[in-house]
């Protein structure tokens, strides 16, 4: 069950995702200041959604309780669900938005871009190779599954490409800090068309 209550000042969204696999409370506020309060039970995961709350400035807290005992696929794939279905019903219906970001990140020997469309038309290109199987106890094959989640749920056209790299970690968290920076360029209010859904529809979503 689904949970948003409207707040008077900010953009802000609550969300409760709870199956028989696991059971997620997400909240963010588009406006905050990168604060964060994340639990999932996996350790690398909760340092990757830090740093994406805390470089978007998208104030976040997550509590998941998950089938670890199976395995992280879906803690990991659930919590992106739940953040991007709390992102996409804080943005409303996406009146005022930039719509569009876009990133480069270096991290030392390693360089990501990141650019996507908040369009509510949901898609995924990722071109991202990993050289190892697992990031400590995580899978680097979940990655993909928490970004196409997320994507999914938020309403975003999302191209993720790292562009070069050795580092595991290195790519992964040139990934997330990607998304943040872009996101945090889409989600931002243009003072200049405010009252203006970004589209010469009148609408985001559906048909190109």
């Amino acid at each position: 069950m689904d949970d948003v209550r409207p707040v008077a000042a900010g953009r802000r969204a609550r969300v409760e995702r709870n199956t028989k696999e696991t059971r997620i409370a997400a909240a963010v506020d588009l406006d905050g200041s990168g604060a964060y309060s994340v639990a999932t039970g996996i350790g690398f995961l909760d340092h990757m959604l830090e740093q994406l709350s805390r470089h978007s400035l998208i104030d976040l807290t997550l509590k998941a309780e998950g089938d670890l005992h199976i395995d992280f696929h879906h803690t990991t794939e659930d919590s992106g669900y739940a953040i991007g279905e709390a992102v996409s019903r804080a943005l409303g219906d996406r009146r005022g938005i930039r719509r569009y970001g876009h990133a480069y990140i270096p991290m030392d020997e390693t360089l990501t871009r990141v650019a996507l469309d908040a369009s509510n038309r949901p898609y995924l290109v990722w071109q991202v190779a990993f050289t190892r199987p697992k990031l400590g106890d995580f899978d680097t094959e979940l990655f993909k599954e928490w970004f196409q989640a997320f994507a999914q749920s938020a309403g975003l056209t999302l191209h993720v490409q790292n562009l070069y790299g050795e580092n595991n970690h290195h790519i992964a968290e040139s990934c997330f800090k990607g998304l943040a920076q872009a996101l945090r360029d889409a989600v931002a209010i243009d003072p200049r068309k405010a009252d203006a859904v970004p589209s010469t529809k009148g609408v985001l979503g559906g048909s190109l």
